[in-house]
């Protein structure tokens, strides 16, 4: 059997940042797994990654002959039997899109498929291709999520008198949960209790939504659907239609709405985020591809923040707002719209996060959860921080 390997689409993979500073396309999030994940699931195959030479160490591609697929790609039943049908002759296309070919193990690219019998996908594939589009795809990613790793399983029960359930058929609970006198709502959608979770007293959750392992939902929370909470996160307050990556925490008061956040960040107590305009015009969001802000098309957009940012309590977060790798925002007053990566400050201007400042943190962060920051971390953060030094733009006039 061939390896599966999740390569980055070159034409997407600029803007899908600030997530992809850190990782590969396939890596991201959405609904309850990552797209690598799903991928694995239905092909049963381990996956490996084609991605940046500064992430590859972390993210390392397999040796020997490999089916090639497109890592933006969220894949559906459907797309498995076209998958499976494909020659290694052959290249699958949607439009001007490579979606699939097979490559040897000593091409570093894909341009060999340009030489191979080029077929294009009859239906539209679900590609993820904007930030927004994580948020966007989210609840349906939930409901065929939960399609895919609950069937042909078994819930454990609620023993606890006090939790109430709706259509407690399209709730699933994995082994270790603990629920105390919550609400959870599945009469629009699923929601999927992930292992050794725990919900707290007074909880209000809509589906579809995901609690991933080893995270906790604080008491009186409020949980609206298409949400996804990644593993080992803690959040509290009220979410809607947002995806935390994981090892994340919104442990606070404070609203979250059409966001997207990394992994290890954390939002101070009643942090706050717009995703509407007062005037309702469409949310415009910075490209970077594009280096400027692009009108995402959305009337509801929030925050896209890149792992390891930081705010402080009480920041008040514009609708539209990217913040990148490793920002960390305090202070009165609305930030900019776009905080480029190791920025320190906020409303009233901006200095550089110093790495070695930046490093401290993060370590310290990190054996929180006794995780070890690793020689790898710290290679590919340092790749980051002088890859985005020219967003830094008092470092330029100074």
């Amino acid at each position: 059997m061939d390896n599966l390997l999740l390569f980055d689409d070159p034409a997407i993979r600029g803007s899908l940042l600030p997530f992809t500073f850190t990782r590969p396309v396939a890596d991201i999030r959405v609904g309850i797994l990552k797209i690598s994940e799903k991928w694995e699931i239905l092909l049963e195959r381990k996956a490996s990654y084609l991605t940046q030479d500064y992430l590859r160490g972390k993210f390392q591609r397999t040796s020997g002959e490999q089916l090639a697929i497109n890592g933006a790609w969220l894949p559906a039943k459907r797309d498995i039997d076209v998958i499976k049908k494909l020659t290694k002759s052959q290249s699958l296309y949607h439009g001007k899109t490579l979606l699939a070919t097979y490559i040897g193990e000593t091409e570093k690219n894909l341009d060999g498929s340009k030489e191979k019998e080029a077929i294009q996908l009859q239906f539209e594939p679900d590609l993820l291709q904007k930030t927004w589009n994580i948020f966007q795809f989210n609840g349906n990613q939930l409901r065929s999520d939960f399609d895919l790793i609950t069937k042909g399983r078994k819930s454990q029960k609620i023993n606890d008198p006090f939790t109430k359930c709706y259509h407690p058929e399209n709730i699933f609970i994995e082994e270790g949960a603990i629920i105390k006198a919550a609400v959870l709502n599945a009469e629009n959608g699923p929601i999927y209790i992930g292992k050794n979770t725990e919900i707290q007293e007074g909880a209000l959750i809509r589906g579809p939504f995901a609690i991933c392992e080893g995270s906790t939902i604080n008491m009186g929370a409020k949980l609206r659907g298409d949400t996804t909470i990644g593993p080992f996160s803690k959040v509290g307050g009220e979410i809607s239609n947002s995806v935390i990556f994981g090892l994340s925490n919104k442990g606070h008061e404070g609203f979250l709405g059409n966001s997207v956040i990394g992994e290890w960040c954390n939002l101070g107590a009643d942090t706050n985020t717009s995703n509407l305009k007062n005037n309702y015009a469409p949310v415009k969001l910075w490209d970077y591809t594009k280096g400027g802000f692009s009108n995402t098309g959305l009337q509801f957009c929030g925050l896209m923040m890149g792992d390891h940012a930081k705010c402080g309590i009480n920041t008040m977060f514009n609708t539209g707002t990217v913040a990148g790798v490793g920002a960390n925002i305090f202070g009165g007053g609305y930030p900019r719209n776009f905080i480029p990566s190791f920025s320190w400050g906020g409303e009233k201007g901006y200095s550089t996060y110093q790495f070695h400042k930046f490093e401290e943190t993060a370590k310290a962060v990190m054996e929180r959860r006794k995780i070890e920051w690793t020689k790898k971390d710290e290679e590919i953060l340092k790749w980051i921080f002088e890859l985005t030094k020219t967003y830094r733009i008092w470092e330029l006039s100074s």
